[in-house]
């Protein structure tokens, strides 16, 4: 992830966590494997108290950030026990997001539509955009955006892609998937504190 986004709010081992093989990480549509063991020692040590460095003030969204970090290092299994616990619109995304990533297509559009009117959703279609627009017109693609963030197109586009590398639309996807990340994991930091 070449970007870069505020982490002010984070404690030091979770930025930490965020700085562990940076080029790695998040790098798979659909991982195979868990990600960095150095990654997973750091993150048993979290928890919603100290993944930030200030005062609590929504743990459901504290909780989010450490589904997030999971997530971040392909450990979809620590991340889902976290995110079904979280009972808002921002467990439902992370969820979603986990279900995507570990294949299971159907169930994560399931947990998109349980947070169809979630704050992030407009800025994500507007940042997009700016992902989409250097690849040729492609439907796919372009389904993403047409009416606002679609996730349900990003799912089906993630199902067509995440085994074909060699796919121009796979590549768009990983940015997608990114993006996506950055996005709900920059909204629980704002929120969280």
């Amino acid at each position: 992830m070449a970007e870069t986004f505020p982490t002010d709010s984070l404690s030091n081992a979770a930025r930490e966590v965020l700085r562990l093989d940076v080029m790695d990480a998040y790098t798979a549509l659909v991982p195979d494997r868990s990600g960095s063991e150095a990654a997973k020692t750091l993150l048993e040590k979290l928890n919603e108290q100290t993944v930030v460095n200030a005062p609590v003030r929504s743990q459901s969204d504290a909780m989010s950030l450490l589904a997030g970090l999971w997530l971040w290092h392909d450990y979809l299994g620590e991340s889902h026990s976290i995110s079904q616990k979280i009972e808002t619109g921002t467990g439902s995304f992370w969820h979603a997001i986990m279900h995507r990533r570990e294949g299971d297509f159907s169930n994560s559009k399931y947990w998109y539509a349980r947070c169809s009117g979630h704050p992030i959703l407009a800025t994500l279609a507007a940042r997009a955009d700016d992902i989409i627009k250097p690849f040729p017109a492609d439907k796919s693609l372009l389904k993403l955006t047409a009416a606002g963030w679609n996730a349900n197109a990003f799912v089906d586009l993630v199902e067509q892609v995440h085994d074909r590398p060699d796919d121009p639309r796979h590549k768009a996807a990983i940015a997608l998937q990114q993006l996506e990340w950055r996005t709900l994991f920059d909204h629980c930091q704002r929120s969280a504190v």
